[in-house]
């Protein structure tokens, strides 16, 4: 098409435009962040509590801004993020025009625009094939179907299909929403097997809250309402501190920020993240599943040496070697290695029939006019005897061996019949200088490493046992010719050659049907079914388009190094938000315990609005902003919500009793007047920021010398509120009565007491962690995680 026709098509908007990776738009970002549950359960607060005339009270309604606030900026820079990222890591197709072939972005293709499809290549829109030289589509994705379908003039292809062999060009007939692919996406993804176990838990929790709030805030506020000689502003006063504390405002802003924070993270280190699940996948991640090619070995390769076997003379040879080469259209890495180093053909034939290199048959060939048919590929497949043992002893050095062989033909399905021997060709590939450690620092996070590739099982334990880190024999994958060897093989070994592209597929399965979190790296099209199916696929990012576009994480820089970075990153969000949802569910449940204590015994509400307010800052709030920051490597495990109960209810139910006790005690049951009130609230306070605080010292446990500062810094910040004149007014605190004042801090003391002495029982009962220090390298070890994770 002319410049002109696809400016037309362009106006008229037949053009691929399709949804942004990131997901959401700004609009449902800012929607999302301002109109939640929570929000308007404060917004209702407010109101009540604004009618009374007390702007003070108030206070806790600039909770609202900054949840949406910060929600709305994190979000956005990390959508901001993803969409930079995409535009490196996305496949631009080759697109033929008027002006000549250039790639461009997805979104430029527009109606009736020649596409080129080469090996590797994901179609992005629905077309016709209008020209075909042996091409084979993968049409897995979208329909289920394992073998690649032949493709012939006048068939159609489906977005969201890759080419795994052969080449051909397609007129796009159905772009943007039109399309297969976009019409999928737009009714979700059935096929995604990923549970978000900690998104269902923070729900799961919210819905109890919910549950609670409503019998204890409708008892709440009939109580307060028709306590005698109180004042109906400060009944609703007291309906308003009862519960707002009750109200987990901070957990949702917190889990949201932590992701967005990991995406973006994850983004200065060239890590595209596509989808936002795939960060709570990364922590749970203990098995990672790893080609050796792009992998433990770098990219290219060179070729070491041409060994003849027959009475062919090594020029002869090479000269087949270059047209084998010219013939390819597309020829793949090792076929490109061979030909840098022969160089063009001495004399150049004709190909009459070829068969594309594919990783289920391991070989390719071209049938040449008057020169008979040759066949490139995997000793052990095409040759036995001699020739197949010599090969296989220079790939137990590490090096990858191809044999070259005439044959009786290279096409239909007795190809390639009888395969006469004439070179071996060696090619050698280094080893990555960032191998070593990454391997190692798997081993020290226990993490199984299991190498899976198609190459020679020799060759592949000869790279593994240069590397020192990955135990045990290798596996040649042939002899797992049944279900029952391949689920006990994957089990009990870690490297395995010769392994077609079902069997990758078959070994993640049987992982996880063992309990396993599966991580599956590749680069290639044999990878895409496997990613897929993976429970965190992992691309390389100038691996074939296919594998990024079904790959949940794609590695921009292609450094395989780069990935305990990123497990590290899955670990520390998922750590770090059960450390502070303890905080959360604690200050939820002494909430709803005090007012459900107080509606029983029908006293007044002991604390303002604003009391409850300051308690929240720095028992709960800021901490919990900074600990969602903190290293933490340890592995997440199943079993968060009950988890985050064993702490957060007894520790909560130690907190409300104490609490409510000294309130009675103090006389706080008693119609009092106005100083001496102030003073029972005051000391009553007292009693609930020791003992919540020291909820925050256990949270923060295993200790470092900043989690030990933090805490002191909240006690401190609660003794400066209380005893500075112009905050102690500003807060309506009075600490002048010093009996009182001793009682509280007493019982807060007592509070303390109970809670340390709960959670050394947790630790008892339920066989968790109990370490009070963590050791110097927490921040790379196991030992570094939340006492939440045992």
């Amino acid at each position: 098409m002319t410049a002109a026709e696809v400016a037309q098509r362009v106006a008229d908007g037949r053009v691929n435009t399709l949804p942004s990776r990131s997901g959401r738009t700004v609009g449902q970002i800012v929607r999302d962040n301002v109109f939640t549950r929570i929000n308007a359960i404060l917004a209702v607060l407010l109101v009540v509590v604004l009618t009374t005339g007390s702007w003070i009270d108030a206070a806790f309604g600039l909770l609202i801004i900054a949840n949406s606030a910060i929600g709305i900026i994190q979000e956005l820079r990390a959508k901001q993020t993803l969409d930079s990222l995409a535009v490196v890591g996305e496949a631009q197709p080759l697109v033929h025009r008027a002006e000549g072939a250039q790639r461009l972005p997805r979104e430029q293709v527009v109606l009736d625009d020649i596409i080129e499809l080469a090996p590797g290549d994901q179609v992005v829109v629905d077309g016709e094939i209008i020209s075909a030289d042996y091409l084979e589509v993968d049409e897995s994705l979208l329909t289920g179907e394992a073998d690649p379908e032949a493709k012939h003039v006048g068939d159609s292809v489906m977005s969201g299909s890759f080419t795994v062999a052969g080449s051909g060009l397609c007129r796009a007939t159905k772009v943007g929403a039109d399309a297969y692919a976009a019409q999928l996406a737009a009714a979700g993804d059935p096929s995604s097997r990923w549970y978000a176990e900690l998104q269902a838990g923070i729900n799961k929790i919210l819905r109890f809250i919910t549950w609670l709030l409503i019998p204890v805030g409708l008892a709440t506020i009939v109580v307060q309402l028709t306590l005698p000689g109180v004042a109906w502003n400060d009944a609703l006063l007291g309906m308003a501190g009862a519960l707002v504390p009750m109200v987990p405002e901070g957990l949702v802003l917190i889990t949201s920020m932590a992701f967005a924070l990991g995406v973006i993270r994850l983004g200065r280190q060239k890590v595209l993240v596509q989808e936002l699940a795939a960060i709570e996948g990364l922590a749970r991640v203990n098995v990672v599943c790893a080609d050796k090619t792009g992998t433990l070995t770098e990219q290219g390769m060179r070729c070491q040496r041409i060994i003849p076997l027959a009475e062919t003379p090594e020029p002869a040879v090479r000269n087949v070697l270059a047209n084998l080469m010219a013939a390819d259209p597309h020829p793949n890495a090792s076929l490109t290695a061979i030909g840098d180093a022969v160089g063009e053909p001495s004399q150049r034939w004709t190909p009459t029939q070829r068969a594309p290199f594919t990783s289920a048959k391991k070989w390719s060939g071209v049938e040449f006019e008057g020169q008979g048919s040759w066949v490139l590929g995997a000793p052990d497949v095409l040759a036995t005897g001699a020739v197949a043992s010599q090969a296989e002893e220079l790939a137990s050095g590490g090096l990858r061996v191809l044999l070259l062989g005439k044959s009786d033909t290279v096409t239909g399905e007795s190809a390639p019949g009888g395969v006469e021997a004439v070179a071996l060709v060696v090619l050698e590939q280094r080893v990555r200088p960032d191998a070593r450690a990454t391997l190692e620092y798997f081993r020290d996070q226990d993490v199984t490493v299991k190498v899976i590739s198609g190459d020679n099982a020799r060759s592949v334990g000869a790279v593994t046992s240069a590397l020192g880190v990955i135990t045990g024999d290798p596996v040649d994958a042939r002899t797992l010719d049944t279900p029952e060897k391949l689920s006990e093989a994957v089990a009990d070994h870690n490297v395995f050659g010769r392994v077609t592209p079902d069997q990758k597929r078959a070994m993640v399965s049987a992982l996880q049907q063992r309990g396993h979190t599966v991580a599956m790296t590749g680069d290639g099209v044999n990878d895409v079914l496997a990613l897929k199916d993976a429970d965190l696929g992992v691309a390389m990012g100038s691996g074939a388009p296919a594998t990024r576009a079904v790959a949940k994480i794609v590695l921009l820089d292609d450094r395989f190094a780069t990935l305990p970075s990123v497990v590290g990153e899955g670990r520390r969000v998922l750590g770090n938000i059960e450390r502070v949802a303890n905080l959360f569910l604690t200050k939820t449940v002494y909430s709803a315990i005090l007012a459900l204590l107080v509606v029983l015994w029908r006293v007044p509400f002991p604390f303002l609005p604003i009391h409850v307010t300051i308690t929240g800052w720095f028992t709960i709030g800021i901490p919990a902003f900074l600990l969602s920051l903190a290293p933490n490597n340890e592995r997440a495990r199943p079993g968060f919500v009950q988890r985050v109960m064993r702490i957060g209810l007894p520790a909560g139910g130690i907190v409300a009793v104490t609490t409510f006790v000294t309130y009675l005690i103090l006389g706080g049951g008693h119609h009092l007047g106005a100083p001496e009130s102030t003073q029972v609230s005051t000391a009553t306070l007292a009693c609930l920021i020791v003992g919540a605080t020291w909820v925050l010292s256990v949270v923060a446990r295993p200790y470092q010398w900043s989690r030990i500062a933090l805490v002191a810094a909240a006690y401190a910040a609660y003794v400066a509120i209380f005893l500075m004149p112009w905050t102690a007014h500003l807060f309506q605190l009075d600490t002048s009565n010093s009996a009182m004042m001793s009682t509280g801090l007493v019982m807060g003391l007592v509070a303390a007491v109970l809670v340390e002495a709960s959670w050394w029982i947790r630790a008892k009962v339920f066989g968790a962690p109990a370490r009070l220090w963590a050791p110097r390298d927490a921040a790379t070890t196991p030992e570094g995680g939340s006492p939440a994770q045992g």
